[in-house]
């Protein structure tokens, strides 16, 4: 009897912990006291340990020793930062802001503005091509400027049919896959060409703003808020191969190569997590719970932790979760 018992015993202990393994552990939390109001984007120094939260509704930019844990500054005085890019090269950072269309760059170790391109009405989005280091920028009724790398001069833009939302870059490719909610479409551009070469219409999957890409697998990912579902299309045919049910009110959505999975944040107060598998299989294998309007996030590959934006709400404060991908 008493091997029987001992092998029950060790196969209970195996299913309790298979059924408590988590995709994502919180393993750790910076308070961000005084900051109020949503969060919008981010970026990451992954030498520096630092990341930058654009807080929106506090009109600051929090930089953040993610090693350390701990708050390095606030910089005061923006108004509706939006999307945040790092310079390494430069060691500056640029913050698009959507109240006064400014590109404002910072020094990153001193944090004095170092320079702007102003004109760039409802600044949104921002991101920077690997190749070149030309900087693109989402503003006003739709276009995306194109910026010069080190984010002082303004070299052209591309028109786009309505504000573009989330956008993302091929490194192997010319194209640019951008989120186009109010035309109901994802449209895909040529940047040599700077010019819009096709569009995906994206018919009952409407409020697509945020958007991941897996170059390698040729697939392209966007969050859908009306009706909360994930859309999954093919980069070689623009063609819908998939979607899944995910949690409401999303806005930030990353992929996780190195696991296969994807990351969302939601502003329902959960963190989807979705495995990627064979024939266009998508399970969600996570939702967990966080805080209402807490639908910022960031995944740094290089640092590989995924970082969540969490608001002030019902007498808690801000703070930054930090989770380990399982």
């Amino acid at each position: 009897m008493k091997p029987l018992i001992l092998l029950f015993l060790c196969f209970s202990v195996v299913r309790l912990n298979a059924q408590t393994t988590t995709p994502l552990k919180l393993i750790q939390t910076i308070p961000l006291p005084g900051v109020r109001g949503r969060f919008d984007h981010c970026a990451a120094d992954p030498k520096g340990h630092r990341l930058f939260v654009a807080a929106l509704g506090n009109n600051t930019l929090e930089v953040l020793d993610v090693a350390a844990g701990k708050r390095l500054k606030s910089i005061a005085g923006l108004r509706k930062p939006t999307g945040v890019v790092y310079l390494p090269e430069a060691n500056q950072l640029g913050v698009a802001n959507g109240d006064d269309g400014a590109f404002k760059l910072f020094d990153a170790v001193s944090y004095g503005l170092a320079g702007s391109v102003r004109g760039l009405e409802d600044a949104d989005n921002v991101r920077r091509d690997a190749k070149t280091g030309f900087i693109y920028v989402g503003y006003g009724a739709g276009a995306l400027a194109i910026l010069d790398r080190a984010g002082q001069k303004r070299l052209g833009e591309i028109k786009l049919s309505a504000h573009p939302e989330s956008f993302q870059l091929e490194t192997a490719g010319p194209r640019i896959f951008v989120n186009v909610p109010d035309a109901k479409q994802v449209a895909m551009i040529d940047r040599e060409t700077r010019s819009v070469v096709g569009t995906w219409p994206s018919g009952v999957f409407q409020g697509n703003f945020p958007m991941a890409l897996d170059e390698a697998g040729h697939r392209l990912f966007v969050g859908c808020r009306q009706p909360p579902r994930l859309a999954v299309l093919s980069t070689e045919t623009t063609k819908l191969v998939a979607d899944r049910e995910i949690s409401a009110d999303t806005d930030d959505l990353f992929f996780d190569g190195k696991r296969q999975r994807l990351y969302l944040s939601c502003g329902e107060g959960f963190l989807d997590v979705i495995q990627c598998g064979a024939e266009e299989r998508y399970e969600r294998i996570a939702r967990e719970p966080t805080r209402a309007g807490a639908r910022t996030c960031f995944y740094s590959p290089d640092l590989d932790r995924l970082y969540l934006a969490v608001p002030q709400r019902g007498g808690e404060d801000a703070e930054l979760r930090i989770y380990e991908p399982e």
